[in-house]
C-alpha cells in the first residue's frame, strides 16, 4: 500500500525525502548535540512517522512536514558554507562513482602507436611542409574532418631566425635537437605547446596528441635552418588514434581467449617502458609451443593458424604472393622473412626462423600486433604474466570512422 501511495503522491515522496534528510543530519551531529536537542528531534521524527503510517491526507502531511522542518531548524546546528559543502559532496560522489566504473567496469584507452593497424589505428601524421599547394580545409569540411579525427597544426614564422633549443645539450632521437617545449596539460588535455624562433615565442593552442613520436620528428624541424617571416614552420595533418573502452568485467568470469584484443600493463615484463598500458592481440596461451613459419602463419602445438581460425580471418586473409607491408594484414613475420623483404632489423629476435620453437611456460601469455611489419611484441620481449591483463577492447568511441562502435574482431 505504501508503495502505491509513493507512486501516486509527490507530497509523500517529498515527505519521505525530508525525513531521510533530517535523520541523516541527526546521525551526523548526535555526538555534538545537547541531550535536549536529540530528544526533541527524536520525538518530532516519531510523530512524523506516525502521521505517515496513518495514511494522512496531503494537507495534514504538509503541516507535519512544516513542524519537522521547524524542529530541525531549531535544534540542528547549521553548517558553515552549506551550499559549498553540498556541491563538493556531489562532486566527490560523482568522482567516486566514475573511479569505481573505471576500476571495475570500463576504462577508456587511446592507442598511441600503429602496432595494431589496420585493425585499430594509432596516431598518424602527414608532413605537408613540402606541399605548398595544399590548402588546409575550412568551414564544414574542416568540421567533418574533425569528427573523423583529422586535425591540423599550422605555424608560420613571425620573424626571421633559427629555432632555439628548449634545454641546452638536450636531444631527441636521431640526434635532432629538442626545440619544442612539452605540451602544457590539464588533466588529459593538451592546452598549449610553444617554441622559440628568432627570439620570438610561438604558441600552438590545443595541439593534437602526437602519440609516441615528438613534434620535432613528426614535422621535421631543423634547428640549423634559417626561417624567414611568413614561412611555414610547421604544417601537419594529424589523424587521431582510436579511443576505445576496455571491458574490465568479462575476465573476472572467464579467462582470455585466443584472438581477443587485450589491454595489459607492461610492469614485470621485458618491455622497456614499465609504467605503460599496451594493446595487442592475444595469440599464445599458457603452456603452448609456438613457431612462425616462413609462410607468415603461426603454428601452435603443431597446428597451423589460418583464416578459418576465429579472430584471425583478416590477419591470415592476405595474398601469399603479396609481400608483407606495413599497416596491412600480412600474417606474422619471423626473422627470415623480415630480412628477405628488408623490414626493420631485429624485428623478431625470438623467432629468427621457422624451425625455432618457443615454449610459453607457466601462467604467461604471448601477444602480437596486427601490424606485423612494425610492431614490438612477443617476438621481441617474450611473455607477459596473465595477471597483467586489464581487459579486452569492446567499443571504439572516437573518432567517427568505420571502426566506430562495438568491437568483436
Amino acid at each position: 500500500m505504501m508503495f502505491f501511495r509513493w507512486l501516486t503522491s509527490q507530497t509523500l515522496r517529498n515527505a519521505l525525502t525530508l525525513r531521510k534528510h533530517v535523520r541523516r543530519l541527526l546521525a551526523a551531529q548526535r555526538d555534538i548535540l545537547a541531550p535536549q536537542a536529540i530528544t526533541n528531534l527524536e520525538n518530532a521524527l516519531k510523530e512524523y512517522d506516525a502521521v505517515i503510517a496513518a495514511g494522512a491526507d496531503n494537507k495534514t502531511l504538509l503541516a507535519q512536514m512544516q513542524k519537522l522542518e521547524e524542529a530541525a531548524n531549531k535544534w540542528i546546528k547549521p553548517y558553515p558554507h552549506a551550499g559549498w559543502r553540498e556541491n563538493i559532496e556531489v562532486i566527490l560522489v560523482a568522482v567516486g562513482v566514475a573511479m569505481a566504473i573505471r576500476t571495475f567496469f570500463i576504462q577508456p584507452f587511446k592507442i598511441p602507436t600503429g602496432s595494431m593497424q589496420p585493425t585499430l589505428f594509432g596516431v598518424t601524421s602527414d608532413n605537408l611542409i613540402n606541399d605548398p599547394n595544399f590548402t588546409i580545409p575550412t568551414g564544414l569540411e574542416r568540421v567533418k574532418q574533425w569528427f573523423e579525427g583529422v586535425s591540423y597544426v599550422h605555424v608560420v614564422a613571425q620573424t626571421d631566425g633559427t629555432l632555439s633549443p628548449t634545454t641546452p645539450m638536450t636531444y631527441f632521437r636521431n640526434g635532432a635537437m629538442q626545440v619544442v617545449e612539452p605540451p602544457v596539460k590539464f588533466l588529459i588535455f593538451n592546452i598549449c605547446q610553444s617554441f622559440t624562433l628568432g627570439g620570438v615565442r610561438h604558441t600552438m593552442w590545443f595541439p593534437p596528441d602526437l602519440g609516441e613520436a615528438p613534434l620535432e620528428f613528426r614535422c621535421g624541424l631543423d634547428a640549423d635552418h634559417v626561417y624567414h617571416k611568413g614561412e611555414d614552420v610547421i604544417k601537419l595533418r594529424m589523424a587521431a588514434g582510436d579511443h576505445l573502452f576496455v571491458d574490465r568485467i568479462t575476465y573476472n568470469f572467464r579467462k582470455p581467449e585466443r584472438g581477443e584484443i587485450i589491454v595489459f600493463a607492461t610492469g614485470g615484463t621485458k618491455i622497456e617502458k614499465q609504467d605503460e598500458f599496451y594493446i595487442k592481440r592475444l595469440t599464445v596461451l599458457p603452456n603452448e609451443r609456438v613457431q612462425i613459419g616462413n609462410d607468415r602463419h603461426m603454428i601452435i602445438n603443431g597446428k597451423r593458424l589460418d583464416k578459418t581460425t576465429p579472430h584471425f580471418e583478416n590477419i591470415y586473409g592476405f595474398d601469399p604472393a603479396t609481400p608483407p607491408r606495413e599497416s596491412q594484414f600480412s600474417g606474422h613475420v619471423n626473422g627470415v622473412v623480415a630480412q628477405q623483404f628488408n623490414l626493420y632489423p631485429n624485428l623478431a629476435p625470438l623467432f629468427p626462423d621457422q624451425d625455432t620453437v618457443f615454449t610459453n611456460s607457466g601462467d604467461n601469455l604471448m601477444v602480437f600486433g596486427d601490424n606485423t611489419c612494425n610492431s614490438s611484441d612477443s617476438r621481441v620481449w617474450g611473455t607477459l604474466p596473465a595477471s597483467n591483463v586489464i581487459g579486452k577492447s569492446f567499443f571504439v568511441y572516437w573518432p567517427f570512422t568505420s571502426r566506430f562502435g562495438w568491437w568483436t574482431r
